[in-house]
């Protein structure tokens, strides 16, 4: 099932006045509870960390319900481009396409602009003829095609990189389905996202509480790497699955 991202035609008309540029990196981004996109510039980046650094406002090395949602203040003002109080359609697909691309359904297998497509191996030809080679291939693309669009129990959109399982942060706080988002909503989604992350429910979370729940690794770790088709034992609301 495809992620709901809002009036895909609406990219055509959105012309902000400041672009967003969005720097690749051949590793994945953290994606904080709020839906921001932390990259790492280095190998040793530790991209939840800096996240971390930032809503810890005081620098005490606790992040609080009130800290979360200044934090969640801080990014929806950066959302909200025309400063309305309302993160609305076009902003919303500001963020899904140009702040947060990697959400995306498919965005893990699509190349990048101007990235050449990988050379084709000799196949391999059994002893009956046929190309076994190119049909391992075909199947190995099959398999993470079917794993990028979320079937199979795949993790789905930002969920792939970050700590709750919610495909699309931004429009998941969108608490009466109006399609616009209030900076009250806003607000209320942090403290809820705040809540399902402090199971221990002492008001507070340390950065290796948080670093012991399953996410993207960070550079060059590969001890961490998620397995896909791994059962998702994370917290959070995933699309629901349809009638």
């Amino acid at each position: 099932m495809s992620l709901p991202l809002y009036l895909l035609g609406a990219l055509a008309q959105v012309s902000p006045s400041t672009p967003i540029v969005v720097t690749a990196h051949p590793w994945a981004p953290f994606i904080s509870p709020m839906g921001e996109p932390f990259r790492a510039h280095s190998a040793t980046d530790d991209t939840l960390a800096i996240w971390f650094a930032r809503a810890d406002a005081n620098h005490d090395g606790i992040l609080t319900a009130a800290e979360m949602g200044s934090d969640a203040e801080r990014f929806f003002a950066r959302l909200d481009s025309d400063h309305d109080g309302e993160i609305d359609p076009d902003e919303l697909a500001q963020y899904e396409y140009e702040v947060a691309p990697e959400i995306q359904v498919m965005s893990r297998t699509r190349r990048a602009p101007g990235q050449p497509a990988p050379a084709a191996s000799k196949p391999d030809t059994d002893e009956l003829g046929g190309d076994d080679g190119s049909k391992k291939q075909r199947r190995a693309r099959a398999e993470q095609d079917f794993a990028s669009l979320g079937l199979g129990g795949a993790r789905q959109g930002a969920a792939r990189y970050s700590l709750l399982n919610i495909p699309e942060p931004v429009a998941a706080a969108d608490a009466d389905f109006n399609r616009s988002i209030t900076l009250d909503e806003f607000r209320a989604a942090a403290l809820a996202r705040f809540q399902l992350l402090d199971t221990a429910r002492q008001g507070r979370l340390s950065l290796a509480q948080l670093e012991a729940i399953p996410h993207v690794p960070k550079a060059g770790d590969k001890r961490l790497k998620i397995n896909d088709n791994a059962s998702d034992t994370r917290i959070g609301n995933p699309l629901p699955k349809g009638p």
